[in-house]
């Protein structure tokens, strides 16, 4: 049963494609249909696997930045199609890619490196994420994509919402908003198998309880962020829809290149004091993209893109997240948590950097020039520092696959 020729990032018309082929196939347990529309009017397509009442509902493409998850998205509905006891009391239903405008801006090729990555790197600003919006934005101003993707969750009431998300350099990690009893030891040994690092200190899951290593449960509403100024809050984010219905939300996430700076669980001799100087990095670093773009703003005069917007709106979290650092304790004491840490504060003006660039190109080119200096020297330091090494597409889908089937089932003890 071939979904796509051969394993790769594939495009939004690829993976429609693909889920006609497989509803082609397989007509009498399989259904595709579209679910909404996109602000510039791309459709939004569902695939569903067989009729049972419980269902799991697995989500891709939120972030555009993030595209193994659409492979990964095959794959299950693949195994979901050969193995029958996967289905048994169970529909699976999939959003092929919940931001279609998001992933037509971001190009992933077949990256040689991150700087390769970066070229073609776009995230959208918070408020334009479908799964973020809803801690951002009253309802009345919702984008579609948020209002398809909840649409969806009110009418499955599914038990479990897998969202498939990844991370440019790093490890695995799983963030729940409950816990899944059992989740913990196969995950931790799919990710052993397959070369893979547990991110055991994950800056996502800064201060949440662990119910094994790098399987993160979101802590009680009471419990204050561990960056106090990030706008974003994960408890009003989609991820929580589900819980009007008794279910929960897993999101999976695997790198693209592994560190094992992440999986370290050693304490760090002086994690307030490193963290400390990140800061510092953090602030200066913002500083040079600031002065880049301020310098080319009289040639931007009347443009207001996604790529910009995104970019200025990274540059803005600066100043807060930067203090949140310094003046917070640390949230994880550990290595690995520092390494994450780092990790982060190096991605926030890299990605404002490489997004800048994509719109200064043939607009402002001596700006353009530095900025892809900068993008090219960040990248370079982030993947020697790093020790980056590649996580080849299979193992990446491969795990972020077994992650997924084996939160179902385990999932569906615990809810019935």
């Amino acid at each position: 049963m071939s979904v796509l020729p051969e394993l790769r990032y594939p495009t939004v018309t690829e993976l429609v494609r693909a889920a006609r082929g497989l509803t082609a196939q397989r007509p009498g347990v399989c259904a595709l249909r579209q679910v909404g529309t996109s602000r510039a009017g791309r459709p939004l397509h569902l695939l569903s696997v067989g009729r049972a009442r419980r269902a799991v509902l697995v989500v891709a493409g939120a972030h555009a930045n993030e595209p193994t998850g659409s492979c990964t998205l095959l794959a299950v509905a693949r195994r979901v199609l050969e193995q029958r006891e996967l289905r048994d009391g169970i529909s699976w239903h999939f959003l092929l890619c919940a931001d279609p405008d998001g992933a037509s801006l971001h190009v992933t090729p077949a990256p040689r490196s991150l700087f390769d990555y970066h070229l073609g790197f776009f995230r959208p600003a918070g408020p334009e994420q479908p799964e973020w919006a809803p801690s951002l934005l009253p309802p009345d101003r919702l984008p579609p994509e948020t209002r398809a993707l909840t649409g969806v969750i009110d009418e499955l009431r599914p038990y479990l919402q897998v969202t498939l998300h990844g991370t440019d350099l790093g490890g695995s990690w799983v963030q729940l908003t409950k816990d899944v009893p059992g989740l913990a030891e196969p995950f931790a040994k799919s990710a052993a198998e397959l070369h893979i690092p547990v991110e055991t200190g994950a800056s996502d899951a800064a201060g949440w309880p662990a119910s094994g290593p790098g399987v993160h449960v979101m802590p009680a509403p009471g419990v204050g962020p561990a960056y106090p100024s990030l706008p974003d809050d994960a408890r009003h984010s989609t991820w929580f829809h589900a819980h009007r219905y008794g279910g929960l939300t897993a999101v999976v996430e695997v790198p693209m290149w592994a560190s094992d700076l992440v999986d370290d669980p050693a304490p760090h001799p002086a994690p307030a004091a490193a963290i400390g100087r990140l800061a510092h990095r953090l602030r200066r670093d913002a500083r040079e993209v600031t002065r880049v773009l301020d310098g080319a703003l009289p040639r931007l005069d009347g443009l207001d893109g996604p790529l910009l917007r995104a970019a200025r709106w990274g540059l803005e979290l600066v100043p807060g997240l930067a203090d949140d650092l310094v003046h917070t304790p640390p949230a994880d004491r550990t290595r690995a948590y520092v390494g994450s840490v780092d990790a982060f504060a190096r991605r926030v003006p890299l990605r404002a950097a490489a997004m800048l660039l994509r719109v200064l190109r043939g607009t402002d080119d001596r700006a353009a020039k530095q900025l892809e200096e900068l993008v090219a020297t960040w990248s370079d330091a982030f993947a020697e520092r790093f020790r980056a090494r590649w996580v080849p597409l299979e193992n990446q889908v491969e795990h972020q696959s077994r992650t997924v089937v084996t939160a179902a089932l385990h999932a569906r003890e615990e809810t019935q």
